[in-house]
């Protein structure tokens, strides 16, 4: 398995609840919630739609952004969510092609 360390960004559906996590592989930790195998706040809410990602280098680098997303308005978060993807379509979908 080749890691890759992605932050990520999911909701329950447009302008939902919002779950923020960091991983070294993103299409599985994606399964995982899609499957509910998680147990916790995105399985206690429905949170499935992967609306946003960022790959990063190293793991240390995606904590760090984690964080920091973390910390920023929910404000903030929607705007970033809606300049890359404004649709809010599941980017699930589309991952298998998006990381080698």
């Amino acid at each position: 398995m080749i890691k890759q360390p992605s932050v990520y960004i999911i909701a329950s559906k447009y302008n939902g609840t919002l779950y923020i996590g960091v991983t070294s592989n993103l299409s599985q930790r994606m399964y995982q919630h899609r499957e509910a195998l998680i147990d916790g706040f995105s399985k206690k809410y429905g949170i499935k739609m992967l609306v946003y990602f960022e790959i990063f280098e190293d793991m240390h680098t995606a904590i760090v952004r984690e964080k920091s997303l973390k910390g920023i308005t929910r404000a903030k978060k929607i705007a970033l969510i809606e300049s890359a993807n404004p649709n809010w379509e599941d980017l699930t979908v589309k991952l298998e092609l998006l990381i080698p």
